[in-house]
């Protein structure tokens, strides 16, 4: 018998979303980058900014309501973070760059990180790596790698600070324009 194909499975992800002044910082940060014209690629839309706390894949239905559920017990106070610097995601023994992004600071994103991880353990593996960061463009071809790195490693960021007090569980579904993200469940963080 054949496994069924994806179609009763959804593509979910955990994450912050963004305030709209730090949104609006981000597009003014990619204009930018787009202005050096020091690669080519796809700037991520402003409604798509957000910073992914868990990845979850593919999953049924079932599965779905379970990690609502374990997502409902999540107790953590609401905590600041603040805008950090850009960089990218590149091997140092390649010449690609596959991603450029914004770090968001804070010890509070990492503490809501590991107590998802805690409350879905039983489901999903933990993180090894979870780095806090919003991608802002991915790269398909990069002129000039070094001077790309460069510019980006040297760009001054404006630190702007804002309150998380929620995280979302989200579906995305891919579709030939690009990723359209639906809420699924909101999750308040206690004041």
């Amino acid at each position: 018998m054949k496994e069924e194909k994806s179609e009763n499975r959804t593509r979910c992800f955990i994450a912050l979303e963004l305030p709209r002044e730090a949104i609006n910082y981000v597009k003014e940060l990619q204009k930018t980058l787009e202005k050096k014209n020091l690669f080519t690629g796809k700037f991520t839309e402003a409604e798509n900014l957000h910073l992914t706390l868990k990845f979850l894949g593919e999953i049924e239905e079932e599965k779905i309501d379970e990690v609502k559920k374990k997502l409902r017990e999540v107790k953590m106070k609401s905590f600041e973070a603040r805008l950090g610097e850009v960089g990218v995601f590149s091997s140092k023994y390649s010449s690609y760059v596959r991603v450029i992004w914004l770090k968001l600071d804070r010890k509070g994103i990492f503490e809501l990180q590991k107590e998802i991880d805690e409350n879905l353990k039983e489901i999903f593996n933990k993180e090894e790596r979870f780095m806090s960061h919003i991608t802002i463009a991915r790269v398909k071809h990069v002129k000039n790698r070094k001077e790309l790195i460069d510019y980006v490693k040297n760009l001054k960021t404006q630190k702007i600070k804002f309150k998380v007090d929620k995280f979302f569980l989200k579906k995305s579904e891919l579709k030939p324009e690009g990723s359209v993200y639906e809420d699924l469940e909101e999750y308040k963080l206690e004041n």
